[in-house]
């Protein structure tokens, strides 16, 4: 990837994620497609009414005037009360109503799998959205759910559900014991199963995630147990099996387990696997690299083959979830994964219509629609669709332009549910006043995680080195700065802001530590006042 990528052009995710929950959520909006929120009143799973959320703008097979209004799928309603929450919006009560709460009819009691699902009920199957036959679209919505459950740990129901999932991960990782060589797993008949898809073995990432969250979460061994054996099972592929968006949660869940358990997973791999598209499975699938027509689009993630490379939005919000976060647990990868969140922050705004060139859109002629908060699906070198086979590269589309019928049959490839994760971005990610060093906040996505100071990555794409500005949280009053890179403390007694030089092409993991605090060290773990702030630090003589 360019160290530098251009034209360079970070736009404010955090004020995108936030107009898009007031625009999405909002039951009068109005315009064609508008709006994209609809009452499902059917009652799956719980007697409660829940809101559904499009698909994709102007979905024909959606909305409340569709199959009763129950075909919806929580990756855009998990996604976008978990995007909305990590920008400081409470889902819990907005207006009056719980969206938080309406989150519990995916979990698919009345089919016996007791786990959280794409869809409240098995009669959408057929309409599409995943349902017990695509493993990955089965294993993320709880890896959703649990991250909401962290921010809402006192919601009705939720330590229930919570518990549930994890039993009936610790029991399907039991019968797997180390074979996830399977399309799927039945949770209603604790069964692995196959059908015409490929075989996911990275599905044991996301069961070890969910499982060490559990673990975590409510102490209890086993969880810890089959948390380790689900990420052996993967550390012991012989070849890359990455297929969606699992594969990033493994690299977390061993650089976590590493530092807090002691274990010695090989994070590198997973890594490696995550971006290199290499896989067997899904040919392809991992990180895009490239510059398209003077574009810089690398960072992307999706496939890095098809018609010359294919990146996705969704995969790309949520593929910084666990990699940023990991940072804090193994910080050997800093300047690897700074580097690639620039270039990642930099190319993801040509998702939306407004960041790129209208000959590059395949319906630039609909843009008005989207208000501003909705982008393309897909970013493609080449369209994968004749119609559009004029327009130069990139071309930005959608994977399903057919779905809608009727007067513009192509509005849907604006994608609702890919731009509900745009929070993962805006959390994270944070300008300063060095173009192109970007402050990545460690502890965003840092789910379940024990006491920490603010943390932070900061990467030098130039060079030379360079001097930023940090803008330090105020209540952290007078602080000791800690750069876990170095290993050591850089500036000591500063409050409100300070600056740090950051080597040519390097980074910092800045632990903004309170002045004063006791230092102590156990193993190789630093600790500030019985804070850990460096997992791995090794000079025996103190600091």
């Amino acid at each position: 990837m360019p160290a530098l990528p251009q034209p360079l052009h970070i736009i404010d995710w955090q004020g995108l994620a936030q107009r898009y929950d007031s625009t999405v959520y909002d039951f009068n909006a109005t315009g064609d497609y508008w709006p994209l929120v609809w009452w499902d009143r059917t009652a799956r799973n719980f007697d409660q009414p829940v809101i559904g959320l499009y698909t994709a703008m102007g979905d024909a097979r959606q909305g409340p005037d569709n199959h009763k209004g129950m075909f919806h799928e929580s990756l855009a309603t998990m996604g976008g009360v978990l995007g909305a929450t990590l920008v400081g919006i409470d889902k819990s009560n907005q207006d009056g109503l719980n969206y938080v709460g309406m989150l519990k009819n995916y979990f698919n009691r009345e089919t016996g799998w007791n786990i959280m699902m794409n869809n409240t009920a098995p009669e959408v199957a057929l309409l599409g959205g995943g349902y017990g036959r695509d493993w990955w679209y089965d294993v993320y919505p709880n890896v959703l759910f649990y991250a909401i459950y962290d921010k809402y740990p006192q919601e009705p129901d939720f330590e229930k559900l919570a518990k549930t999932i994890a039993d009936q991960f610790y029991k399907a990782d039991s019968i797997l014991d180390g074979n996830y060589d399977w399309t799927f797993f039945d949770y209603g008949a604790m069964k692995p199963m196959k059908n015409w898809i490929c075989a996911q073995q990275d599905a044991a990432a996301g069961h070890a995630w969910v499982l060490y969250a559990a673990y975590r979460k409510f102490g209890d061994e086993k969880y810890l147990k089959g948390a380790l054996r689900a990420l052996g099972a993967l550390e012991k592929q012989a070849e890359n099996r990455f297929y969606e968006i699992l594969m990033p949660f493994g690299a977390y869940a061993a650089a976590r387990m590493n530092a807090e358990e002691a274990q010695d997973f090989e994070v590198s791999k997973f890594l490696e696997w995550t971006f290199d598209g290499t896989s067997v499975c899904r040919a392809g699938w991992g990180v895009v690299l490239g510059q398209w027509n003077g574009f810089d689009i690398s960072g992307i993630v999706g496939s890095t083959v098809d018609h010359g490379g294919y990146g996705f939005l969704m995969n790309t919000f949520d593929t910084a979830w666990p990699l940023v976060a990991m940072v804090r647990y193994d910080q050997s990868h800093a300047t690897a994964i700074g580097k690639w969140m620039l270039n990642a922050a930099n190319a993801a705004r040509l998702f939306y219509p407004e960041y790129i060139p209208e000959e590059h859109q395949t319906i630039p002629q609909l843009a008005s629609a989207t208000k501003g908060v909705i982008g393309y699906e897909g970013l493609v070198k080449h369209s994968t669709f004749e119609r559009y086979a004029h327009i130069p590269s990139p071309v930005v589309q959608g994977d399903g332009p057919n779905w809608v019928p009727g007067k513009n049959p192509d509005v849907s490839q604006f994608s609702v549910y890919g731009s509900a994760h745009v929070g993962i971005f805006g959390s994270i990610i944070h300008s300063t006043d060095v173009a192109g060093i970007l402050q990545l906040d460690l502890l965003a996505t840092d789910f379940f995680r024990g006491a920490a100071y603010p943390s932070y990555l900061y990467y030098n794409p130039y060079d030379e080195a360079k001097e930023v500005s940090l803008d330090l949280p105020v209540e952290a009053g007078r602080t000791d700065l800690y750069d876990a890179v170095q290993g050591r403390f850089i500036a000591r007694g500063v409050a409100g802001g300070s600056r740090v030089n950051l080597p040519g092409g390097g980074s910092a993991v800045i632990i903004c530590v309170p002045s004063g605090a006791r230092i102590s060290q156990e193993q190789n773990k630093l600790l500030a006042d019985g804070v850990v702030i460096d997992y791995h630090f090794r000079n025996q003589r103190g600091n």
